[in-house]
This record gives structure tokens, C-alpha cells and sequence, in this order.
């Protein structure tokens, strides 16, 4: 039985929400639906009572959890929100507030108030990171939180015992992914769980905003896209394969479901960069799963293609750390990421292995050609090995990971 107090810590969001307190913007945390947006919140608001905030002056209001009893209209929901502020200054947290048609309304009157300081959940059809703009125009900040890292699932599996050392935690993190509830779950239960997720998530998200779409050939795609993580592929070879896996689908609609699937967080695309030439190219880009457990759950096999799910793995890392993730080319050559932050880049090669030394020179040569001064980084799974080669630095990707 799971313990259901166990709250997995989430730093990088509340640091993030605590660093945007009393600042004049409405705090939105977006996400991928269970990936841990409510439990962030309700870190957040023990953050600021141990900073020194009275309890009194959060207002919390968790639309889900008031059933029947919540507000149903923008009024209903500004003056449910009104009538628990108590003090001159408060802060007001609203999960899910687009449980409510024309939310943004409410919202926008709450963060007009003097008393009001301002943060929101959404991950459902009406506050999609592509809503945001339109929703609430230049008014917000948005944090798009992801399933645990590697580091906050390993405290997660501390919190329950698990005794595991790191090389099998990442194992196993690297099988059933890491979303926060499905990371306390026994493993045999975790394909049950997450099937309900994606299926919520299909049927809320999608469906409501794309009604034509098919579900069976949506979910056939996602399972192709979960068999080829990391790979270049085009929107014909694509619509070929599931055309001849019984799912007729032109190349146009493939390409409007995969952007289906990417506005509602179950994918990410990294698009292709000129890391020489230092500007996007047309063609060339990968997808990544949102989350490694879908492919456990799609696919049904673990053991398979651990280079790709490493890849994934590095590259939800990197979205954590950096603004921007692309991958790169130096000519007919590959840079697995670009990484980049304040318009300044760092390389990165992804590799489970660089003790051959031919393997070594294939891995380091992109980022040798590059000739610039920016930082780059080899990850392996290797533990042992040099930790520079001519300025290029090699890390081992679990101690990486725990950075």
C-alpha cells in the first residue's frame, strides 16, 4: 500500500515560484496532466509560511477537490476566491482554473486587485501552453513543469525504502518513466496507471480541442513515435508505416496529430539547428516523449533500444536546465543537443559507451569541428575513462543526472 502522505519535493518549481513572489505577473505552472502541478502549488505555499507568510494570507483553491461545490461561472469563481482573502496582501493559488468557462475573466480581476498576488495550474484543452498567449496576454509567467528528474525520482523511491542502488534506479527509470504517482507504484502496476493517464489525457485534451481526430490512429502514432524515439524520420515514411499497419493516414494529418500530441505535453519536438552556421535548418528535427513510461506502456518491452531512451532521458534533462533544446549538425555530422540559455550554447554528445576508441573519436569529432570556445559535454554510462579530452568534457550521465 502506497503511503498517500509521501509529497516527492519538486525544488526546481518551487525555487522558480518563489523567485516570481509579489512580482506584478500571474504565475502559471503548465504541464502534462499528473505530472505533479497540483503537489508543486502546495509546495509552494509551505515554502512561504516557512519564509514567514501567515497561513491566513494564502488563499488555496483546488476546483477538483471542491466537486459540486465549486464555482461554475467566472463571477462565482472571483467572488469564491474574494471571500477567503483576509489580509492586506495574499496569495491566491487556483488548480485548474479553466474547470471554469471564461476562467481568465476571474483571473484577470484577481490579479487587478492590490491585495492579490496570483498563481494558476492547467495542463486541460483551455490552458494549454499554446492558450497562454492568447488567454492572458502579457500578463503571465510560465513554468512548464515535467515528470520527475532522475534526481527527485531517486528521493521518491527513498521516501518509500527502496533500497535500490543508482545504476538500478536509473534502470528502472529509464523502463517506467517518472511521473510522480507511477514512481511509488510496484512496477508490475504501473502500465495500469499510466494507460489511465493517457487515455484522460487522449480524451480530455485532445478530443476537446481536435473532435475529427481518431483515437485509435492517435494512439498508433504515439506507439510509432514511442519505437523511434530520437530517430529522423519523415511525415511520408510515417504515414506509410501506419498506413500499412491498417491505420490510413495521409502525410498532412500526420503532421496535425503530432502537433496534437505536442501542445498537450505528451511529446516534444527538438528542432534542427546549424550549430556552425548558428541558425534552424528545415528539416531534421526529433521527437522525445513526454514521459519514458508511455513506451512501457505502449510497447511493451523494456530491455530494447536503451541508446534512444538514454537520449530521451538527457534531453527531458536538459529542458529543466535550459530555455531552449535543439539538435544540431556540423555539416553531415550530429551533435545529439544544443542546449542554450541567454543566447549562449552548450554541446552536448549522448553515448552509453566510449571505452573503444573508435567510438570515442566518432562521439568527440562534431563537437571538434565546431572550433568555438562554448562549453561541450560527452555523457556516457561509462564510469571510468578520461574526464577531458582537449576541452571537451566527459561526465558519467548518473552523476550528471543527480547534478
Amino acid at each position: 500500500m502506497i503511503n498517500q502522505q509521501v509529497i516527492v519535493p519538486r525544488p526546481q518549481a518551487t525555487e522558480w515560484l518563489l523567485h516570481w513572489k509579489d512580482r506584478d505577473v500571474i504565475k502559471v505552472v503548465t504541464g502534462l496532466r499528473r505530472c505533479g502541478k497540483s503537489t508543486a502549488l502546495r509546495l509552494a505555499q509551505r515554502a512561504l509560511v516557512e519564509s514567514g507568510v501567515n497561513e491566513r494570507s494564502i488563499v488555496s483553491i483546488d476546483l477538483e477537490r471542491l466537486g459540486f461545490a465549486a464555482p461554475t461561472t467566472p463571477q462565482e469563481l472571483y467572488d469564491y476566491a474574494v471571500a477567503r482573502i483576509s489580509s492586506p496582501s495574499c496569495y491566491v493559488f487556483i488548480d485548474e482554473p479553466q474547470r471554469v468557462k471564461g476562467f481568465e475573466r476571474a483571473v484577470d480581476a484577481l490579479y487587478a486587485r492590490e491585495d492579490c498576488d496570483v498563481y494558476v495550474t492547467g495542463s486541460n484543452s483551455d490552458l494549454l501552453s499554446s492558450e497562454l498567449a492568447t488567454l492572458l496576454t502579457g500578463r503571465y509567467v510560465e513554468f512548464r513543469l515535467l515528470p520527475l528528474s532522475f534526481a527527485e525520482y531517486r528521493g521518491a523511491r527513498a521516501a518509500l525504502a527502496d533500497d535500490a542502488d543508482d545504476t538500478e534506479l536509473l534502470n528502472r527509470y529509464l523502463s517506467l518513466g517518472g511521473m510522480p504517482y507511477a514512481s511509488l507504484l510496484p512496477a508490475e502496476d504501473v502500465s495500469e496507471y499510466l494507460d489511465g493517464v493517457l487515455n484522460t489525457v487522449l480524451v480530455k485534451d485532445v478530443a476537446t480541442r481536435h473532435p475529427r481526430i481518431s483515437m485509435p490512429v492517435l494512439r498508433a502514432l504515439l506507439a510509432f513515435l514511442a519505437d523511434n524515439v530520437g530517430n529522423r524520420f519523415s511525415l511520408k515514411t510515417v504515414a506509410d508505416t501506419l498506413t500499412a499497419n491498417g491505420s490510413k493516414v495521409s502525410p498532412t494529418t500526420v503532421s496535425e496529430y503530432l502537433n496534437a500530441l505536442v501542445e498537450c505535453y505528451l511529446i516534444f519536438k527538438a528542432e534542427p539547428y546549424d550549430a556552425k552556421g548558428r541558425r534552424l535548418l528545415q528539416q531534421g528535427g526529433k521527437y522525445y516523449l513526454g514521459d519514458l513510461g508511455f513506451r512501457h506502456l505502449l510497447l511493451g518491452r523494456d530491455g530494447s533500444d536503451l541508446g534512444h531512451r538514454v537520449e530521451n532521458v538527457v534531453y527531458l534533462e536538459l529542458l529543466r536546465r535550459y530555455h531552449t533544446v535543439r539538435v544540431g549538425r556540423v555539416g553531415d555530422l550530429e551533435i545529439d543537443f544544443v542546449a542554450e540559455r541567454e543566447g549562449k550554447p552548450h554541446y552536448y554528445q549522448v553515448a552509453l559507451s566510449v571505452l573503444d576508441e573508435a567510438t570515442l573519436r566518432r562521439e568527440l569529432r562534431p563537437l571538434e569541428l565546431l572550433g568555438d570556445a562554448y562549453p561541450k559535454t560527452l555523457l556516457t554510462l561509462d564510469r571510468i575513462g578520461a574526464t577531458d579530452h582537449n576541452g571537451i568534457e566527459q561526465r558519467s550521465l548518473v552523476d550528471w543526472l543527480l547534478k
